[in-house]
């Protein structure tokens, strides 16, 4: 059998324990020794592949109190750990050879917010509803996360496609500069817009947008299947399948994990030829 998946492997670790911001020592009144960072850790992907509560989690396994998890991950996303390691992992990738710069594909799916809370709106499917969120996701042609966001379930695609060119971080990893723009974009017919589509072409990419009316079968399906899969990855962690938190930062710190776990896992894909050989 495997490792349970809120195990942290030692590679993942690798790359992100030098990210990880040092707590100052406190000599006159030190207290009690705070948890270690990596049982920490395991403790918050517990929560987030399992989908539990915060006061839920079983202390028996050694992962501290929902809050103090709570608490780091809150700290560790307001200093931007999750998102320099994503970087890190990305430059890993882009290293290798392993990332599709010819063309990056955008989606976006809904979610329930059942505590309601900022980033959240009436969804158009699921009749109208108070509150439901959207999560937009930005892929290379891999598959591979580059950014994602978080917005009310009533925002419309389109809105978020420059947001989601401006959130796809410079990668590094190859000779020259880093790369943040692929050469084309494609995406479905919600994001059908000539005014988008001049918005594109001016940050010099082509743009393969489908358009409303059209038959299906116009070839787009064949390059936009991989960003539903990594839709469908990021809700196979049962904590961003519904969104329980009231703030937006917390489910936003939960996605932003979630997609360095999914590019950690094409770099262990990576890797295991090489072992297997």
């Amino acid at each position: 059998m495997g490792a349970s998946p809120w195990i942290v492997p030692d590679e993942l670790w690798d790359s992100l324990e030098p990210l990880l911001p040092k707590r100052p020592r406190r000599f006159r009144h030190p207290g009690r020794k705070p948890l270690p960072d990596r049982e920490v850790l395991c403790g918050i992907l517990y929560v987030l592949h399992t989908g539990i509560q915060w006061e839920h989690l079983p202390q028996e396994l050694g992962f501290g109190s929902g809050m103090t998890c709570w608490r780091r991950l809150h700290d560790w996303n307001e200093a931007g750990v999750w998102q320099r390691l994503h970087e890190v992992l990305l430059a890993e990738l882009n290293a290798a050879a392993r990332l599709d710069w010819s063309r990056c594909v955008v989606d976006s799916s809904h979610v329930r917010a059942l505590k309601g809370g900022s980033n959240t709106g009436p969804s158009p499917v699921d009749r109208g509803r108070a509150g439901s969120s959207k999560h937009h996701v930005i892929t290379d042609g891999h598959g591979t996360p580059l950014a994602v966001l978080l917005t009310g379930g009533n925002r419309n695609d389109v809105t978020q496609l420059r947001p989601l060119l401006d959130a796809v971080p410079p990668v590094r990893g190859r000779v020259g500069h880093p790369r943040r723009r692929p050469d084309s974009l494609f995406a479905d017919r919600g994001y059908d817009h000539d005014v988008y589509r001049h918005q594109v072409r001016a940050r010099g990419i082509v743009p393969a947008i489908a358009r409303r009316g059209t038959l299906h079968g116009t070839g787009l399906g064949t390059y936009r299947w991989v960003v539903e899969r990594t839709i469908a990855w990021l809700h196979g962690f049962r904590r961003l399948r519904i969104r329980w938190e009231r703030r937006a930062d917390i489910h936003e710190a939960f996605l932003k994990l979630a997609c360095c776990l999914i590019t950690q896992r094409q770099l262990r894909s990576l890797c295991e030829p090489l072992i297997a050989g």
